[in-house]
């Protein structure tokens, strides 16, 4: 394994003026090692790290890091300006610039010297070190930790030499004699008092750098006040938990975090003080002093109660209409795979054994295994029994998403109601928010502690099932049942401009956010007119799944016809983007909208809206949820159905080649564009 750091990436005359640029000049040094595979795509990713939350700190550094598929192993470049650099930092320009790349799987050895390195960047003597090296080796030298170099900048205690933790060595003596006397009050006594004991969690979203300087800025901090700090650095190295019996004895906790702090409920019931990553490192005596006011004054959190999954890693400052989105995404996307099996295994019965298939007996009673139609009856009651969960299913993670597990008995109940009372997906969309606000609701109310182990077991359940279902049946039920007929009705007798117009509102929505909120919500539409088909239901889900597959494949298709408009990494992704696409799975469109979505977007909404509306013209039906040009066979009209994706994807590939070419001709090569990575892609709607 290769050095962290090496001269040949230091430079101390940076003279990049931007962040961008100085990201861009370090990077350079590691392709030109061949740390980093695809200049272009490691700087997108570093784009997006930027842009969550800037990488500037408070003493004249700069740490834009990432973790990207094109970084072959765990590198870091320095820099060295003159002028300084701004990257975002409350007290100004940086003069120290670490640039630090992260494989997509970084090793633990690499990680924890990066973490290592985190933590110096707290040392004043080891900065000042940096500023006064005058060699490109002698800086990699003092970064790496190496004892010679360390030791003659003064960076580190004769007793540090050890690679990993040269800093850290000499300040333990410090914290050991501070112990004994921290916790005085002003009264001697035989034996010391216990001091003041704080626990805290530090993490950041990409648990390399913010994460470990919180921890040394806090434990310093601490060290100053008399306070004992033990800290749990919950960054890419992993993290071990504090144990158990330190947490029982804290006095307080610190939360210094912008990712969701993992298993939370340990530190219930104790005086919190719940921040962002940067206010640990930028103000740590104000948190300790904060903390150490609350447990004097008493105030202490509520009893544990498990975050809701979609509320991990939101901001508190996130607005209803944000955390409804999560909640719904939550339900529609455990509800996919209900969909795909159950559907696409109702679609294959239809192919097999025609559309009276529905009409055969149980299998249970009555199956011969020689022939065909048994089989096609096998696979429709199959089908047709996955199917039967979507709406319960919907509603129970709906509920979940909200209240965790404590919401999915309630949830599931709600949502068999309204399968009961032919409400339908619209019923179980409401049924699982109303269970879900039900249990959060039985969650705040305070409980007596002997009674606290039974609540999630037994009370919950109850009181929530009982109060979901005399809402279901008795209150909302019905309305919501005549609602879901009208709207059904309404399909069925679409025709004529009506349904072109819909047809176009719905291909829009598919490609607005290529697989996100919206095109899920377009998705959920559609398939929640298959629970109950008709001519009108069948042309929606025709219509949205054509829809869907025009932005990865125009991509696909406008990197083949004008690739000198599109990066290499854009070409190369162009290559999966006809697979994703003839798959429909919008989120293949991703990587071109992330890099250019000015231009790429308007150009997959125009051409998802044509397909759509020529679909409904066509009068093309779909069964089958899911599956693409796979499904084809079970389409109704299925030539027009491909004439119609086939036109889409032209009018997306034209404007997008127009819209490009117009940005080349006034900006210069498209080339200098960053492209962005096809990783996490999903399977869409």
């Amino acid at each position: 394994m290769s050095e962290l750091i090496t001269a040949e990436l230091v430079d101390l005359d940076l003279s990049a003026e931007t962040k961008d640029a100085a990201a861009r000049s370090l990077a350079e040094r590691m392709a030109a090692s061949g740390r980093v595979t695809d200049l272009e795509g490691f700087l997108a990713d570093v784009a997006a790290r930027e842009a969550q939350m800037p990488t500037g700190l408070d003493g004249g550094i700069g740490i834009p890091h990432c973790r990207s598929t094109h970084v072959t192993e765990p590198t870091l470049a320095f820099g060295r300006s003159a002028s300084g650099i701004d990257f975002g930092a409350p007290d100004g320009p940086a003069d120290l610039i670490f640039l630090i790349a992260a494989p997509a799987g970084g090793d633990t050895d690499h990680l924890s010297i990066l973490s290592t390195l985190a933590r110096h960047l707290m040392d004043g003597e080891f900065t000042g070190a940096l500023r006064s090296a005058t060699e490109p080796g002698r800086a990699a030298s003092l970064i790496r930790g190496d004892a010679p170099e360390a030791a003659e900048a003064g960076a580190a205690d004769a007793t540090g030499a050890d690679e990993a933790g040269a800093g850290k060595a000499a300040e333990e003596p410090t914290t050991a004699a501070a112990e004994p006397t921290a916790a005085g009050t002003g009264a001697a006594a035989p034996e010391p008092a216990v001091p003041f004991r704080i626990v805290a969690i530090t993490s950041c979203p990409t648990g390399i750098a913010h994460t470990y300087m919180a921890a040394e800025s806090l434990e310093k901090a601490g060290t100053a006040a008399g306070v004992e700090v033990f800290v749990e650095t919950q960054g890419s190295a992993g993290f071990k938990r504090l144990d158990p019996q330190l947490v029982a004895d804290a006095d307080g906790v610190i939360f210094a975090h912008d990712v969701e702090v993992r298993d939370k409920e340990r530190f219930a019931g104790k005086p919190i003080v719940d921040v962002g990553v940067k206010a640990g490192i930028n103000r740590p005596a104000e948190l300790i002093a904060e903390v150490r006011q609350k447990a004097a004054r008493g105030e202490v959190s509520a009893p544990a109660r498990p975050t809701a999954p979609m509320d991990k890693g939101a901001d508190a400052t996130d607005s209803y209409a944000t955390r409804l989105r999560k909640w719904l995404m939550t339900g529609v996307s455990y509800m996919v795979p209900f969909v795909a099996a159950g559907g696409l295994l109702i679609a294959l019965a239809f192919a097999i054994g025609g559309y009276t298939i529905n009409k055969a007996p149980s299998v249970a009673d009555h199956f011969v295994w020689t022939e065909a139609t048994s089989w096609a009856a096998l696979l429709f009651q199959i089908g047709g029994v996955a199917f039967g969960f979507l709406v319960p299913v919907l509603a129970g993670f709906i509920a979940y998403g909200m209240a965790d597990r404590p919401g999915l008995v309630p949830g599931f109940v709600g949502g068999a109601i309204a399968l009961t009372i032919n409400a339908g997906f619209l019923g179980g969309l409401i049924a699982g928010l109303i269970a879900g606000a039900v249990v959060m609701a039985i969650q705040r109310v305070t409980i007596p502690p002997v009674l606290r182990g039974i609540m999630p077991v037994v009370v919950i359940p109850l009181i929530s099932s009982v109060i979901v279902g005399f809402l279901m049946f008795l209150v909302v039920g019905k309305p919501v049942a005549a609602l879901q007929k009208g709207l059904t009705d309404w399909l069925s007798g679409l025709s004529g401009a009506n349904a072109i117009i819909l047809g176009a509102i719905l291909g829009l929505m598919m490609c607005f956010d290529l697989g996100g909120p919206l095109n899920k919500v377009a998705y959920a539409f559609a398939v929640g007119g298959l629970a109950n088909p008709n001519e009108g239901s069948l042309k929606v889900m025709a219509a949205v799944m054509a829809a869907g597959m025009v932005p990865p494949l125009a991509m696909a298709l406008a990197t083949t016809v004008r690739g000198r408009l599109f990066t290499k990494a854009e070409r190369e992704n162009g290559k999966a983007a006809w697979v994703l696409g003839a798959s429909f799975i919008t989120e293949g469109a991703i990587p071109f909208a992330a890099a250019d979505p000015l231009r790429v977007i308007p150009s997959a909404m125009a051409g998802g809206a044509v397909t759509g509306a020529l679909s409904m013209a066509f009068g093309c039906t779909l069964r089958a949820p899911h599956g693409g040009i796979f499904v084809v066979p079970l389409i109704g009209q299925p030539l027009l159905y491909l004439l119609a994706i086939a036109i889409g994807t032209c009018v997306s590939t034209a404007l997008v080649i127009l819209l490009k070419g117009l940005r080349g001709a006034s900006a210069g090569s498209p080339a200098d564009t960053p492209a962005s990575d096809a990783s996490g892609v999903t399977v869409a709607a």
